[in-house]
């Protein structure tokens, strides 16, 4: 099975070795590795440039945000399976795609989904939340659950079926592709019962309560798009559900 794993990029020259090397270590051998940088201004492409034999494709060009430029990996991937893992996170160790790997196939599922901590942005191994994401069962999401995106993998011809990135979204297109898939098309997500990615702090969706508040009426967009309801408390218990993630910090 290969696996295309796609890192987005801008003006990302303090995280993105952290990135590559967290790929580039993996003991999964059949890796298409594809970096889609915004045209970075700070030193980002000279890193990529270091490693540039063990990448499998790169552009570096404008574009109309961090979900058109997914959907420019999306685009060049050719592997089995995609996982999208951005230029603040890295992977927890060198055998997670082996791992990602063999519960797909041991399932047969078309998707994956598992655990994922957020960590200090100086020091990554200072746990700040752990997002446990659990199994999935179907009307999870109207329950406020989504898994993780960083650590959601899932195989091309869903991508290919039912869309890429809604790129009318500014911060809850992965939320949105998510429901779409999981939710709406009811494609089946395997759960992966560990962490397999670390996520700086700061993230789009939640440096400032202001985002947090544009990202709540965009997951309600996410619904009303696809022609879904959510539930009565829905739209509040996603945001809520996090709270206890502060307070857990470990499995």
């Amino acid at each position: 099975m290969k696996v295309s794993i796609i890192t987005i990029a801008w003006n990302s020259a303090e995280t993105i070795e952290d990135t590559i090397l967290s790929v580039l270590t993996q003991d999964y051998n059949d890796i298409e590795y594809i970096i889609i940088d915004g045209a970075s201004s700070d030193g980002t492409m000279d890193i990529v440039g270091k490693y540039s034999e063990h990448i499998a494709k790169v552009l570096s060009e404008p574009d109309k945000g961090i979900y058109d430029a997914m959907n420019k990996g999306v685009a060049l991937a050719t592997g089995d399976v995609i996982g999208i893992l951005n230029s603040d996170d890295f992977y927890a160790d060198n055998h997670v795609i082996t791992d990602v790997v063999n519960r797909l196939e041991e399932t047969g599922n078309d998707a994956l989904h598992a655990d994922l901590v957020y960590v200090d942005r100086e020091d990554p191994e200072k746990v700040i939340r752990y997002w446990k994401a659990g199994a999935y069962e179907y009307g999870a999401f109207i329950k406020g659950w989504m898994p993780p995106h960083p650590t959601f993998f899932i195989k091309k011809h869903c991508y290919d079926r039912f869309g890429a990135y809604n790129t009318t979204l500014r911060s809850a297109a992965d939320y949105e592709l998510m429901l779409r898939m999981i939710h709406k098309f009811r494609i089946h997500s395997a759960y992966l019962n560990r962490v397999i990615t670390k996520m700086r702090v700061g993230g789009q969706s939640n440096v400032s309560l202001k985002n947090r508040i544009k990202a709540n009426k965009e997951d309600r967009l996410a619904w009303k798009i696809n022609d879904l309801t959510p539930g009565t408390l829905t739209l509040w218990r996603k945001p809520l559900s996090k709270i206890w993630q502060y307070v857990k910090k470990e499995g």
